[in-house]
Order: structure tokens, then C-alpha cells, then sequence
């Protein structure tokens, strides 16, 4: 089973320095037949304007990764953690058992989008902990590859919960498959241009909840620029 939610659909923020379309309840927006998809509980696409941002707030037991898509993120922690995230690099907060952050808009100058994804951790109680990794952008071309894994490695976070999350960027015409193992779910986020998964289209900020498909065929009909995880 394979449920697109079109772009226009997804509930809009407008703070005037923030834009954000979100994907699932969030703050003022709660929908209790859209909380969650197995153990993912957030997808926002934030637009940040010049040197805003969100000041210091606290999480616990929530894993939150942040893809940058365009400038950059600063982070700064109550645990010592100051680093500046930037297109091109995945970010990965695991909230354990408590931890205050904020998060700014790096430059004065330009806006800066992200999305930013909550997941339940297979653990409460653990320890704080925060890192980044730069991925090769060249090795998503025709490609999917993973950028947050239970293991980590050099080029993908590792995060505390049995998923993957890859990245791909496809050009017009090339397919690629998936393989959705027994009792798995897969969520897809068409960041640009547009892409058919077994058959059901895909535009820039729609997505797709996928349960219960054995095989996934992937096909550009533009050049196009998009996410999949892989989740329990």
C-alpha cells in the first residue's frame, strides 16, 4: 500500500521568519489521525530567514535528525557541542535523557532550509549525544545512498532506532529498485523534481507512506532530488 500526501496538503507555518510545512502534528497543528508513522513522529521542511532561528528549549528521549538543503545550521548544546551544520551535511541529536540546544540561521545574509525528522528510540534513558557527517554528493547520483544508520560510518550518522535513511538523486529516466523486507514501513520525501514509486507519482514536497510492498521501483520522470527510510 503505497498513500501520497501532495505538498499543498501538508499544514503551513508562516512566522514570518520561519516557513515550515509540516508532515505530521507539530506544535499548533494536531490532527490524532496523523500523530505518526511507526516510529517516525516528525518531517518538517523549515525555511529560516537571516540570522533567526530557535532559541535555547529542551528534548528528551526523541532522536532528531537535520538535513541541510541549503546554507547552513549553527547548534549549540548545555553538553559543549557549537558546530555549524551546512548543505551537504546530516546532523544527528540524540536527546537521551535531557538536553537544551538552539539552532540558528548560520548566516546574515541568506535564508537556510532543512528537514528536520523525529524518531522514537529503541532505548529511553540513554546518554545525550550529537554529531554531524558530510556525505559525497557525487555518490548519490542514480543511487541511494545511506546517510543515517544504526552503525554510522564516514559518511552517515549513526542514530539509536533499526532504520536507514538514504539520499538520491536521480536523473530523468533512471529507475532504481528497493527492497521492502516482510513488516517493514518506507517513507519517501520528493525534495525537487518528480519521481513514480511502483507506478504512483511523486512531485517536489509530496510524500509517500509505503507499507506492504514486497519490491520498489523508483522512476524519474524529471531529474530529481529525494529521500527514503527505511523503518520497523
Amino acid at each position: 500500500m503505497i498513500q501520497i500526501y501532495a505538498a499543498e496538503n501538508r499544514y503551513q507555518v508562516n512566522l514570518g521568519w520561519l516557513q515550515s510545512r509540516l508532515s505530521f502534528s507539530f506544535g499548533e497543528y494536531y490532527d490524532p489521525n496523523n500523530t505518526d508513522f511507526g516510529v517516525m513522529r516528525v518531517c518538517n521542511d523549515d525555511v529560516v530567514a537571516p540570522g533567526r532561528g530557535f532559541g535555547a528549549h529542551p528534548h528528551s528521549d526523541m532522536e532528531i535528525v537535520t538535513i541541510v538543503l541549503e546554507g547552513a545550521v549553527q547548534h549549540s548544546d548545555n553538553l559543549g557541542n557549537s558546530e555549524i551544520t551546512s548543505a551537504g551535511e546530516v546532523q544527528r541529536m540524540s536527546a537521551g535523557t535531557g538536553i537544551v540546544h538552539a539552532e540558528f540561521n548560520a548566516s546574515k545574509t541568506k535564508s537556510t532550509r532543512f528537514l528536520q525528522l523525529w524518531f522514537e528510540p529503541n532505548e529511553l534513558g540513554l546518554f545525550p549525544t550529537y554529531e554531524t557527517r558530510r556525505y559525497d554528493a557525487e555518490q548519490l547520483r542514480n543511487a541511494l545512498l545511506p546517510v543515517v544508520t544504526p552503525e554510522g560510518s564516514e559518511q552517515a550518522v549513526m542514530i539509536n532506532q533499526d532504520l536507514k535513511l538514504y539520499l538520491s538523486r536521480l536523473d530523468q529516466g533512471s529507475t532504481l529498485s528497493f527492497e521492502q523486507k516482510e513488516g517493514r514501513r518506507a517513507f519517501m520525501f520528493a525534495i525537487e523534481g518528480q519521481v513514480t514509486v511502483s507506478g504512483k507519482q511523486l512531485s517536489a514536497g509530496d510524500t509517500a507512506r509505503i507499507e506492504s510492498e514486497s519490491n520498489l521501483m523508483i522512476e524519474a520522470e524529471k531529474d530529481a532530488f529525494f529521500m527514503l527510510i527505511d523503518l520497523p
